[in-house]
């Protein structure tokens, strides 16, 4: 095992004598560890957990996708939704191939397939609500890799998936007409082009969308699907006319549609590319090409089973187990595949690369969000993948001259605040994810941190910052002074981290000291950090629930938010006995929202606080609070989660939870215990090293 992995077991030890009763067995080498055999876990695993708005609303999807794959192939309802599917409707506007699970903004949700019992008379781009499909509930499943429904028109749709490509299988009732329509224009957030191509047996195309969050970018995807019956007649529609008989459409509301004979069982595969039509083509080959449908379904279970053995637990209530493991589902959907088979992406640059012998490039990197838990769970347990996700990284900030905080696609959109890759480098490397050249992604990070960036702004208000130790307020361009602060030094102190494993003895004492720039945003006069003005003054009026200066929270809740120094905190508020006054007051509520002196837990900034009492004498609080939040704003429904998703930064906290640790401590391998669900837990990881931890009293 890593040094990096050695010094978390040595952590993990010694907080749980503080804790909790829990016992951390040694990590067994590979060569002496016992078989561990796999598990049927899928069966854990219920992927419409999130669909629902409960106490929260995760925005998750249920469709057919592996873990990390590029497709994600799966039903859109007619209620908006930025998940692509809202529990609550039974209309379907059709079946896209891609979606973000968990997120808060829509994107994507591109090139919907839509089986339709009747004949095409009318434009789908002018009258949609006419080839909308129905159907109930009681018709519907979706597992781990696989998708199915028989719509209230009597066609049945089954849908599975590869890393870059869908399988699908849609049976037509024999006594009406069998359309399929593909809308090329379908993507959510509409397309500024789109294109399609029909053939004998295939149809190809493209669409360019994009506009995360409102924000100006774009990305261009292409597809190539094949069946296996040939098309009894083809036709394309634009804007508010249909083309019988016509074979290719282009423009911002067109598509195509094709018929099959009456009583058909259709299979069809399709490849996904964003490099070119044939890359799609190509995918599709590679990865599904001579499998039948239920060998793409086998093996997408199989590559989920794969993953969720990776932790097994022992004891434990079946509503424990379901929702551990749809947590830890969920926690491995995004980031997501980009480059092709052969390895080709488009960067950030626009320009085509290659991603290397045996490595893959990713995207929709949810750097604020995931920064927290979810990339420390991933770099534990799929060292592999995170690393390439790291080498991705590097990659777009080397083509573009600056880190992003939210990738979509090959393009910056800025969204959120900080700082977020730079921690995202420095966990992985702490917890053994270290397949990428970390000397390099220093000196960009360093970059990043102290020079100004041309176009996207990677640090705004960064020269406030380096002047008067804090972000000014009403700094050009930033969005909440006080709360970028912190975010900046959480990220300087993941930078002074990294540097000081690699022996860059300067960079670490330079940027240590900056991480503790958050001392300048605490006022003794109040007890609170708070937005500061140029002048070196507090903002006045100070209300500590008032959200000026924050970002998706308020003051109450942003004064918890110092991950690197949580000691140092306690004794700037007062002390052990102050700090738990304080924490014992904003636990009264879990999930208040962001406009009341309470716990926001369905939101990212504060996720870390149930922990803090490990921090300040009274470890048995910690247990009770994260119990009271597991049990109140997680369970194995529909409506299960207590915030969005997040591409599974909330479900990461459950599995954390559920443990018994969190990653507390940013860009470090160290865990701050409270006691796990189970009695016992293997964790293996790829290497061959388990880490088992056995709790006794628990479950």
């Amino acid at each position: 095992m890593t040094d990096s992995a050695s010094r978390w077991r040595r952590r993990l030890a010694v907080a749980a004598v503080a804790a909790s009763v829990l016992t951390l067995a040694p990590a067994i080498p590979a060569g002496a560890q016992p078989e561990l055999s796999t598990e049927d876990l899928t069966r854990w695993v219920n992927p419409y957990v999130g669909t629902k708005k409960g106490t929260g609303t995760g925005l998750t999807h249920p469709g057919a996708v592996v873990p990390f794959g590029m497709v994600s192939w799966g039903p859109d309802t007619v209620t908006a939704q930025p998940g692509g599917y809202a529990y609550d409707d039974n209309r379907l506007r059709g079946f896209s191939l891609t979606h973000l699970s968990g997120a808060g903004c829509t994107i994507y949700q591109d090139i919907p397939f839509l089986p339709f019992a009747g004949d095409v008379t009318t434009s789908p781009a002018t009258d949609a609500a006419r080839y909308q499909a129905t159907f109930d509930r009681a018709n519907e499943e979706a597992t781990p890799g696989y998708y199915g429904v028989r719509l209230d028109s009597g066609i049945g749709v089954r849908l599975s998936a590869t890393q870059r490509s869908g399988a699908g299988r849609l049976s037509f009732p024999a006594d009406k007409p069998a359309t399929l329509l593909v809308n090329t224009a379908g993507s959510v957030n509409g397309v500024t082009d789109a294109s399609i191509d029909i053939g004998t047996n295939t149809i190809s195309g493209s669409a360019t969308s994009g506009s995360f969050c409102g924000y100006p970018h774009s990305y261009k995807v292409y597809f190539h699907a094949t069946f296996d019956s040939p098309f009894r007649t083809v036709g394309t529609w634009k804007d508010g006319a249909v083309a019988a008989g016509k074979s290719s459409a282009t423009g911002q509301r067109s598509g195509g549609y094709v018929t099959f004979e009456p009583g058909r069982t259709v299979n069809v595969q399709v490849g996904l590319s964003f490099v070119s039509a044939d890359g799609a083509r190509d995918n599709m080959a590679a990865e599904a090409g001579g499998c039948s449908f239920e060998d793409v379904a086998e093996r997408a279970e199989a590559a989920w089973n794969d993953r969720l053995n990776r932790i097994k637990v022992r004891g434990g209530t079946d509503t424990q187990r379901t929702t551990f493991y749809t947590a830890l589902y969920h926690s491995m959907v995004h980031p997501n595949v980009f480059s092709d088979a052969d390895g080709r992406y488009p960067g950030f640059d626009n320009e085509i690369h290659d991603a290397g012998p045996g490595h893959a490039v990713y995207t929709n990197i949810s750097g604020w969000d995931i920064y927290r838990s979810e990339f420390p769970l991933l770099s534990m347990i799929a060292p592999d993948e995170a690393s390439d996700m790291v080498r991705s990284m590097i990659a777009f900030a080397e083509q573009s001259g600056s880190w992003d905080r939210w990738t979509i696609a090959n393009a910056h959109t800025g969204v959120m605040n900080g700082d977020p890759y730079h921690v995202l480098v420095a966990s992985a490397h702490a917890f053994g994810a270290k397949d990428f050249d970390a000397a390099e992604a220093l000196r960009l990070m360093v970059r990043g941190a102290t020079e100004p960036t041309q176009g996207y702004e990677e640090r705004p208000g960064l020269t406030g910052y380096q002047e008067h130790g804090y972000v000014p307020n009403g700094a050009p361009g930033v969005w909440g002074s006080a709360a970028t602060t912190l975010e900046y030094t959480t990220a300087d102190f993941a930078i002074a981290d990294l540097a000081r494993r690699l022996g860059d003895t300067a960079t670490a004492t330079r940027f240590s000291e900056r991480s503790q720039y958050w001392q300048n945003l605490f006022n003794p006069a109040t007890g609170y950090l708070q937005p500061r003005n140029a002048d070196g003054s507090f903002r006045q009026p100070f209300e500590p629930v008032s959200g000026e200066g924050w970002v998706e929270g308020n003051g109450v809740q942003y004064s918890w938010m110092v991950p690197q120094n949580p000691r140092g905190l306690i004794d700037a508020m007062g002390g052990n006995a102050e700090a738990n006054r304080r924490l014992d007051s904003f636990f009264t509520e879990l999930n208040a929202g962001p406009e009341r002196p309470y716990a926001w837990l369905g939101n990212e900034p504060i996720m870390l606080t149930p922990w803090l009492y490990d921090y300040s004498g009274a470890p048995y609080k910690t247990q009770q609070v994260v119990r009271r939040a597991m049990t109140q704003l997680f369970s194995p429904k529909p409506d299960g989660l207590a915030g969005n998703d997040d591409l599974g930064q909330m479900s990461s906290w459950y599995v954390w939870a559920a443990l018994g640790m969190y990653p507390v401590t940013p860009g470090r391998a160290e865990l701050t215990v409270n006691g796990p669900s189970f009695s016992e837990v293997a964790i293996s990881r790829p290497s061959g090293e388990t880490v088992r931890i056995k709790a006794y009293g628990s479950g």
